[in-house]
């Protein structure tokens, strides 16, 4: 049964590392398109904050590629330089979307407000889980393991795993709510929306393999658990 740890472990891996390859090109592909309203990434997200009476908000500049974020605690949209200073449709379409998540706040989005109150015990489920499972299975020289030690694991890594399930439609709603507004702005217009709603898929579909790896990790562990407890 450990192999088939292994097995998804190196499955999950490879497909998150394609994704993250295509949504890497994708970006760069349309960074090289212009948009015709000529904002850079920093004067969509201002525009986009003050269309959805949002002024508290504010937009900066961070290092790093494709880190871009919105943080509710200090309310900053966050966005890296390519994203700050172009103004291309990669640059707009990951503006609105960090702006999706600051309406998301701002309005009170269930899934956000749910998943914002599972970020302190994620933070901890996350750093003892995989130690905690490890040791329950009896890799650090503990004979054959703890079923009752792995189980503790396994409620910690189920934890992490909700997390990324709720991350879905939290990510998916401000995709939605980015491509609305830039559409009935006319801030991405034709092949311009057509590439920014394309961009955006990409950069869903790393949560979607993340969730799905953290689903079929969970599995793996519980058929396990399951085994040892029968024996």
């Amino acid at each position: 049964m450990t192999f088939g740890i292994i097995v998804v472990s190196l499955l999950f891996m490879g497909l998150g590392m394609l994704v993250q390859f295509r949504l890497k090109s994708k970006f760069a592909e349309y960074s090289k398109v212009p948009v015709s309203s000529g904002l850079s990434g920093r004067e969509v997200a201002e525009k986009m904050l003050r269309d959805n009476g949002i002024y508290d908000v504010k937009v900066i500049s961070v290092d790093g590629f494709l880190s871009d974020h919105y943080n509710p605690v200090n309310k900053t949209v966050n966005l890296s330089p390519d994203v700050y200073s172009g103004a291309n449709v990669s640059a707009a379409a990951v503006a609105a979307h960090e702006c999706g998540h600051a309406v998301q706040h701002a309005t009170a989005y269930s899934m956000l407000t749910l998943r914002s109150k599972l970020v302190p015990v994620v933070n901890i489920s996350s750093q003892l889980s995989q130690w905690i499972i490890i040791i329950g299975l009896g890799f650090l020289g503990f004979g054959g393991g703890n079923p009752t030690v792995l189980l503790v694991g396994i409620i910690l890594f189920a934890i992490t795993t909700l997390f990324t399930i709720i991350t879905l439609p939290v990510e998916f709603d401000a995709s939605a709510r980015a491509l609305k507004w830039l559409d009935n702005t006319h801030m991405a217009t034709g092949a311009e929306y057509d590439k920014a709603k394309d961009a955006l898929k990409w950069a869903a579909l790393t949560y979607v393999v993340a969730a799905l790896a953290s689903i079929a990790m969970l599995v793996q562990y519980i058929l396990i658990y399951q085994g040892r407890s029968r024996d």
